[in-house]
């Protein structure tokens, strides 16, 4: 698998400098005691150190967390790494499936399903800002794995969506009124996923799976809390990332009339 992010390098002073770089972008690149050239930078192989002025700094690969944590734009926030996989899983997303998204935000979940559901599935993403666009297909060509991402620009409301679809995921205010929209477009027992920031939004979509035929999986929320590496005084980080969303998680039972 040949994709853009591996001409991204990860630059680390391992204490608290770290940053991503992007090789194809000729300009030099800064350091907090002087820059490198790119060309210089590209000949360092991955995993090897390099000096500049007194300080050393380590070579490392770009993973799509680092991408998306340290590089890709944005102007909402993320769905951070941290819920992202937990969505994957409980999605029970595979290669080969077809799995739908609103809105695409920044792009960042768009990337981790096209990874998921390999070169053979489909991710159909939905974002209604304009000025979102431009954003989203540059943050994609950095990092997307396979062409299969069917990127819109435009409200999901305005859009006919395909049928049959494995999974879907709705990172949206009011995702209630487009449920029976997204319904029609997953298949039977499809799993449908909500992020939502507060508690009376999950009270109100919980109510509405719950009268529209759909089995809930989970409510959850998850917290992460680093550690300092340092075998000699072993201790948590002292920011956390806490509350980003809560998250529902679903399964449709409800039969389409053809159907029953």
């Amino acid at each position: 698998m040949n994709t853009r992010l591996e001409r991204f390098r990860v630059i680390t002073d391992c204490k608290k400098f770290k940053k991503v770089f992007d090789l194809d972008d000729p300009r030099s690149k800064g350091l907090p005691n002087g820059m490198i050239k790119s060309e210089e930078l590209d000949n360092i192989q991955m995993g090897d150190s390099f000096s500049l002025g007194s300080k050393k700094y380590l070579v490392l690969p770009c993973s799509l967390q680092d991408y998306i944590m340290e590089y890709m734009e944005r102007k909402t926030q993320i769905i951070y790494p941290k819920d992202a996989g937990y969505i994957t899983l409980n999605l029970d997303l595979a290669p080969g499936q077809k799995v739908g998204e609103a809105g695409t935000g920044s792009g960042a979940l768009t990337a981790i399903f096209s990874r998921a559901v390999g070169p053979e599935g489909l991710v159909y993403t939905y974002e209604r800002r304009p000025d979102f666009a431009d954003m989203i297909l540059r943050n994609l060509e950095g990092c997307q794995a396979y062409d299969n991402i069917l990127f819109h620009n435009q409200a999901l409301e305005k859009e006919e969506l395909p049928e049959g679809l494995d999974a879907f995921f709705l990172d949206m205010k009011s995702p209630w009124e487009i449920l029976p929209q997204v319904d029609q477009a997953l298949k039977p027992g499809g799993r449908i996923g909500f992020l939502l920031p507060t508690t009376n939004q999950v009270t109100r979509i919980i109510s509405i799976l719950q009268s529209s035929g759909y089995f809930i999986q989970e409510v959850a929320e998850i917290l992460r809390r680093g550690y300092k590496p340092n075998p000699e005084r072993l201790r948590p980080q002292d920011v956390m990332t806490a509350h980003t969303g809560y998250l529902i998680f679903a399964c449709r039972l409800k039969k389409r009339k053809e159907e029953e």
